[in-house]
């Protein structure tokens, strides 16, 4: 409260502080409104968007039960900010150019749906705009979606994800054009024969459950890769937003993969055949599972692969979220901090002679003080997680004894982190994993011993002798 302010008034009266931006807030009520002819409820302006200040906001009409700023938008303000972000991080990374042949990795959650339909109304807009267009000179880039199907080594029974990958296509063929193709990619394809069945040894074959999970992961992403590359996309989509990666910096943390860590939490992913974005990075899970739950007509879900995390993935999880009740900037800030972290070369999309492409990638070197890839050295990476290693990882892994056993050497060009957590520890059990292992992993480990053994010869060939020295 403060005395009031009128120079002739005696009699000691008080007024509320707030009074002046409740005026304000009127007036701006009175502007925004009258052009349209609508009249503002001024006994009720509280519960009004916080930015149209026309629509009830998401707190006050009793649909949603979440605290935050975001209840206090209306529903198309909240959605327009959030898919705000997204297109942000499309155009700000040139995620995407119209030469482009894109593939949306869908689970059929909230993530993954929410970028397919942001996907879809942006290639709409595209198509729109070729279509009006009279030279044409800019194609509309592709979108295919791809469910990676792992019933083989799922505990859901198969009948359910037969109904889930039925629900997968309707959802995707019920969009409007452009058409969208839809791949089913069963996990085991990645082996020539005998998949299932090997699939579920290499498994079994791991003891540490924090290991198995993270091995999966990889092998999803084995995957992911390999349809991608068969069918002609350019780009891989992620729907990995900030809750997400905020629960992977602190598993990464714990697991001992700090050098590493920056290559995961980029925009942009280029270390991969197939470059790998994520343009739900600065979206929360929580946005996104509101969004699905207030425009659940068209925007239907099923978690087939929603299963709780065990091991050191579960306990983080179970962490970022009692974090993020008690304060919901927590999963943001999180991301933010391990963000100033210095991205690899690769985290950016590789030259092109789309102009768009070459600017926001001077743009990206210029924010992240990140290197030309010709004044960079060539990393090398853990063939199973496919992370980069440090020098003291090469050091650890220098090249093994021709009399050591094809798994020990496989295992010595691992990352520590996979050393630790996947590889089995008894040699006996080595060579049994080693013997299931999918060809792709076994052709990195053998690349990167071979890469090893090189870059040693260039480190000592001045203290070698030539053939004529050696023959004086």
């Amino acid at each position: 409260m403060a005395a009031c302010t009128v120079g002739n008034c005696q009699s000691g009266c008080y007024r509320n502080e707030d009074d002046d931006s409740v005026r304000m807030e009127k007036s701006d009520l009175i502007n925004v409104t009258l052009s349209s002819g609508n009249v503002p409820d001024f006994a009720n302006h509280h519960n009004l968007c916080l930015k149209c200040k026309l629509n009830k906001n998401l707190a006050s009409s009793g649909t949603v039960s979440i605290d935050g700023d975001i209840c206090r938008f209306c529903f198309d303000c909240f959605r327009g900010n959030l898919f705000g972000k997204f297109k942000l991080a499309v155009t700000s990374n040139a995620m995407i150019s119209p030469t482009d042949n894109v593939l949306v990795a869908f689970s059929g959650g909230p993530s993954s749906r929410v970028l397919l339909q942001f996907l879809h109304e942006m290639q709409q807009k595209a198509q729109k705009n070729f279509d009006a267009s009279r030279d044409r000179s800019l194609p509309v880039f592709g979108v295919g979606v791809a469910f990676v199907d792992e019933s083989a080594v799922s505990r859901i029974p198969s009948d359910e994800f037969d109904k889930a990958i039925q629900d997968m296509k309707s959802i995707v063929s019920n969009l409007a054009p452009p058409a969208k193709a839809f791949h089913v990619v069963p996990i085991e394809s990645i082996y020539s024969s005998n998949g299932r069945d090997r699939l579920k040894e290499l498994l079994n074959a791991v003891k540490d459950v924090t290991g198995k999970e993270d091995l999966l992961q990889h092998l999803r992403m084995l995957s992911l890769q390999k349809i991608a590359h068969e069918n002609g996309y350019t780009k891989l989509l992620l729907g990995s937003c900030t809750s997400r990666i905020a629960c992977h910096v602190i598993s990464a943390t714990v697991k001992g993969q700090g050098y590493s860590l920056p290559a995961d939490i980029q925009y942009v992913d280029a270390r991969w055949e197939i470059p790998v974005v994520l343009p739900l990075r600065d979206c929360l899970s929580q946005e996104l599972n509101m969004l699905c739950c207030l425009d659940g007509g068209s925007l239907k879900t099923m978690e087939v692969l929603d299963s709780p995390h065990a091991g050191i993935n579960g306990l983080v999880a179970s962490f970022v979220s009692l974090l993020q009740e008690e304060n919901p900037s927590r999963e943001c800030t999180i991301v933010r901090t391990a963000g100033k972290l210095t991205p690899f070369h690769f985290n950016q999309i590789p030259d092109s002679d789309d102009s768009n492409t070459k600017l926001a990638s001077r743009r990206r070197q210029k924010k992240f003080n990140l290197r030309p890839n010709e004044s960079t050295p060539p990393e090398s990476y853990c063939p199973i997680c496919n992370s980069p290693l440090s020098k003291s990882d090469h050091i650890n892994s220098s090249s093994p004894g021709s009399d050591e056993t094809n798994g020990y050497k496989f295992g010595a060009t691992w990352c520590p982190s996979c050393q630790f957590q996947i590889l089995p520890k008894e040699p006996s059990s080595m060579e049994h994993f080693y013997s299931f292992l999918p060809e792709q992993f076994v052709v990195r480990a053998k690349e990167r011993s071979s890469g090893i053994q090189k870059q040693l010869r260039e480190q000592i060939q001045d203290f070698l002798l030539s053939d004529s020295e050696d023959g004086a």
